[in-house]
């Protein structure tokens, strides 16, 4: 059995949700699961506007985030054109993304980064390849330290 994440994935993190329009998904969650957006911003850098939805009185277990596209172009934009709405991604919460991708490149697993990039609320992010992966994208994401 490999172990390569074993030490680093701490929990599941988020699932994400790519949306056409933010503010409509955030209504349709809240009043129809009770999912309240605990944290909403603007990424430039991936092209998006998202928004973390928790459980009312949860922030800090498994978050539904939707992903709005900024731009018809961007990587949310085209999975909508290509695929329409729908669960675009699964996140892993990690304790060190560097360790962490250092063990998934030994095994031979492919990063779509050389480098990690800034995610949501200032953590760090990269995504293993969805062929390396059984046709998921995987999101590694490593929490801002507080």
């Amino acid at each position: 059995m490999n172990d390569a994440l074993q030490p680093y994935v701490t929990a599941i993190d988020h699932v994400g949700i790519a949306v056409a329009d933010l503010d409509a998904a955030i209504a349709s969650y809240r009043d129809n699961f009770g999912l309240e957006a605990t944290h909403i911003e603007v990424n430039e850098e991936q092209g998006v506007r998202e928004a973390m939805l928790h459980p009312r009185g949860d922030e800090t277990g498994t978050a539904v985030q939707l992903l709005a596209p900024l731009t018809p172009d961007s990587t949310i934009g085209k999975f909508l054109d290509t695929k329409g709405p729908g669960l675009q991604q699964l996140a892993y919460r990690v304790a060190d993304i560097e360790k962490t991708s250092a063990a998934l490149r030994a095994n031979g697993v492919r990063l779509l980064y050389p480098e990690p990039k800034r995610g949501t609320a200032g953590s760090r992010v990269n995504f293993v390849h969805p062929k390396d992966a059984g046709g998921v994208l995987v999101e590694l994401v490593e929490p801002a330290q507080a």
